[in-house]
């Protein structure tokens, strides 16, 4: 891991970017001496790391107390995408203007994502939890399909929080996310779904403790408070 900026923040959060390999990064730490929880923040298949609300979200965890470190996986942010990702994109496009069907389509380009990038998140991992500043343990917060699969087989992963990628979740009907979702033994929260798909994924579930929150709006409207929320969940099994 080559850290290759750094600047301190008006909150006292130390931001930094790093490459790992071919992985674009960015570790934010809070202002403790000691080691600190890290929470991995997966954003949302396409963002770059760098997008305002999703910046603005992890500062707001690292001031909480915890390291947060966020990547852009393979095909996301600034990273090459394949002519088949360019292409399930538009045809998605394509077919949410015409009203008709999407879920396969989806499928389609979310599955191969979430196999580039779970690996690539393990091997962030590894890199994150050999630097002095972060003691562990770790969190996961973010998009859902990454977050599952996470979850199912990273036995570091202590606590999760889902949210986003809807039509990557199709537990009723045997999709990936129902796949390993019964595996996941971390504490879990789950937010922004549509509802029924929501409880079906949320009862899919094998976590002993589940936290499931529900709140008006649509994929970019969740209130600010269950950012602080959040907190409050990774607080009680993070920081215990």
């Amino acid at each position: 891991m080559q850290f290759i900026s750094e600047r301190r923040l008006d909150d006292g959060v130390l931001e930094r970017e790093f490459t790992l390999g071919e992985i674009p990064g960015t570790l934010w730490t809070p202002e403790s001496a000691a080691p600190t929880p890290l929470i991995l923040m997966a954003h949302n298949n396409g963002l770059p790391k760098g997008q305002p609300r999703l910046v603005a979200r992890a500062r707001q965890t690292a001031a909480y107390g915890y390291a947060v470190a966020s990547i852009d996986a393979a095909g996301c942010g600034s990273r090459p995408r394949s002519a088949a990702e360019d292409q399930a994109r538009a045809d998605l496009r394509q077919a949410m203007q015409a009203g008709e069907p999407v879920d396969e389509i989806f499928e389609s380009l979310v599955g191969p994502l979430v196999e580039k990038a779970a690996p690539e998140w393990r091997t962030t991992l590894d890199a994150l939890l050999a630097l002095p500043e972060i003691g562990g343990p770790v969190g996961y917060s973010g998009w859902t399909a990454v977050g599952i699969r996470l979850a199912a087989i990273e036995p570091r992963i202590a606590a999760a929080g889902f949210f986003a990628g809807a039509r990557a979740s199709r537990p009723a009907r045997g999709g990936p996310a129902a796949h390993h979702s019964a595996s996941v033994p971390a504490p879990v929260g789950r937010r922004r779904e549509p509802r029924q798909r929501a409880l079906d994924l949320f009862d899919a579930f094998g976590s002993t403790e589940k936290t499931l929150h529900a709140n008006m709006g649509g994929h970019t409207g969740t209130p600010w408070f269950e950012v602080e929320n959040g907190g409050r969940f990774f607080d009680r099994h993070l920081k215990k």
